[in-house]
């Protein structure tokens, strides 16, 4: 039997959902697709991604979960290819004052975000 995936989304839970929403709409210009909310209030699922594509980013607030969340060695990321001059977007990046680490031998870097999840920028070559 061949399987064929299709990646549909990957899930992060966040400390404070509107905080992140503003994160990556500035640093990365995703955008809110849905949203959906308990009816008791206990959690907010919200979806984030760029219209005509299919990936989705999920942030999960949590209600009983208002501390930081342990992310260890942090060695699970996201990575997104961006479109454009490089450079100028890690300077835009260096000036939100959110680039984690940056890997100059290699040419990439890495934004953080409140949580303290880590997104790889990679050109689009």
């Amino acid at each position: 039997m061949e399987i064929v995936p299709h990646f549909d989304h990957m899930n992060i839970n966040v400390t404070d959902v509107d905080r992140s929403i503003d994160f990556y709409a500035k640093a990365l210009s995703l955008q809110k697709l849905s949203e959906t909310k308990a009816p008791d209030g206990s959690f907010t699922i919200t979806y984030l991604g760029y219209p005509g594509e299919d990936f989705r980013l999920e942030l999960t607030w949590l209600k009983d979960h208002p501390e930081p969340y342990d992310l260890h060695d942090n060695e699970i990321h996201l990575a997104i290819r961006v479109k454009g001059d490089y450079e100028k977007i890690r300077e835009y990046h260096r000036s939100l004052g959110i680039i984690g680490y940056e890997n100059k031998q290699m040419g990439i870097y890495f934004i953080v975000d409140p949580d303290g999840y880590w997104t790889e920028i990679l050109p689009t070559k």
